[in-house]
């Protein structure tokens, strides 16, 4: 649903103030288990062995995502469960997250309620030990949902991206692929006549319907495979938000090594170059059994000319760049 569509949209976040709003939103998110949860200048989380990890991950209305195709519950799922996978990618175990929102003044605030729900179904299938645990309000022209989320490593080592030695495999556990094909249909059947992102042209198309378009919406990584994997010996593990090509190098580079991918396993085209899966991709020591949920896609070579292969042949070390890619709609 358009989120300026709303069937009883309600008063609007300039009608009602930041006070309202804010009581509105908290009473509709997961608490999680922190010492100080909202309420005060900062919250307090437990690092239970001294450390703990922390990332930022921004959705800007236009580049990451379009009205037309997604609603506010779809925008909170998404925007919480890109920075869970992230946590997960470095081993650890998502325990908070912190959201800062800025909207236009004439948002309903039942979309923001929304997006709190959205938030909240993504932490109860992903992470339901993880809360939001405080945040910000402000206003802006653009939407946007800045969240930052915090993890426990529990006596672990964290995973690296620069961990990977030569002979080691090269593993996925997640999916590859489904989110870039809902989008590429998105862009093909949600549109109207002149191009642009039409939620209307989406439902007639059926691309509502459309699993892999469900799956661009809300993308659903294996969050626990990521302290599977650091239990088990990973040595380089990263979150696959920008597309297994891109990605791959970013390991490879940091590694000092090459990936070559098994043809047989990786097929051409959104598999290898399509993005926001939130899979995640890890090294394993050769020999060393799989923890449940990875799968063997490559191995991992001495550093050659390139950082990423198939079956020995160079593959372009492309994916999303919204500096590269955006056409500045927004939709």
């Amino acid at each position: 649903m358009d989120a300026k569509d709303d069937s009883q949209p309600g008063p609007t976040l300039g009608e009602v103030g930041e006070l309202e709003v804010l009581d509105r939103i908290v009473r509709r998110l997961p608490a999680g288990d922190p010492v100080i949860g909202p309420g005060d200048d900062c919250a307090v989380l437990a690092a239970p062995d001294g450390r703990y990890v922390v990332t930022t991950d921004m959705m800007v209305h236009g580049p990451d995502f379009r009205w037309a195709w997604s609603s506010p519950e779809d925008i909170g799922w998404k925007a919480a469960a890109t920075n869970l996978s992230d946590v997960a990618a470095m081993g650890a175990t998502p325990t908070g997250l912190v959201i800062a929102l800025a909207a236009p003044q004439d948002t309903p605030v039942s979309v923001l309620e929304r997006v709190a729900d959205g938030v909240r179904l993504a932490a109860e299938a992903l992470a339901p030990a993880c809360g939001v645990v405080g945040g910000d309000l402000s206003t802006s022209s653009t939407f946007t949902v800045a969240v930052t989320a915090f993890g426990d490593l529990g006596g672990r080592a964290p995973v690296l991206r620069s961990g990977a030695e030569p002979g080691d495999v090269v593993t996925v556990s997640g999916e590859l692929g489904r989110a870039a094909r809902g989008l590429a249909r998105l862009f093909r059947d949600g549109v109207d006549a002149a191009g642009e992102p039409s939620r209307a042209a989406t439902v007639a198309s059926g691309a509502d319907a459309d699993p892999d378009v469900l799956r661009q919406r809300r993308p659903v990584p294996p969050i626990a495979d990521g302290v599977a994997a650091a239990g088990a010996g990973a040595t380089a593990m990263l979150d696959l938000s920008d597309g297994l090509a891109i990605d791959g190098g970013r390991l490879a580079r940091a590694s000092r090594v090459t990936l070559d991918l098994d043809p047989t396993v990786v097929e051409e085209g959104p598999a290898l170059h399509g993005g926001e899966d939130h899979g995640l991709l890890a090294t394993f020591p050769p020999g060393m059994p799989l923890p449940a949920g990875f799968r063997r896609i490559g191995s991992v070579r001495e550093r050659g000319e390139h950082d990423v292969l198939r079956g020995g042949r160079p593959v372009p070390t492309t994916g999303w760049d919204p500096y590269a890619d955006w056409d500045g709609a927004a939709g």
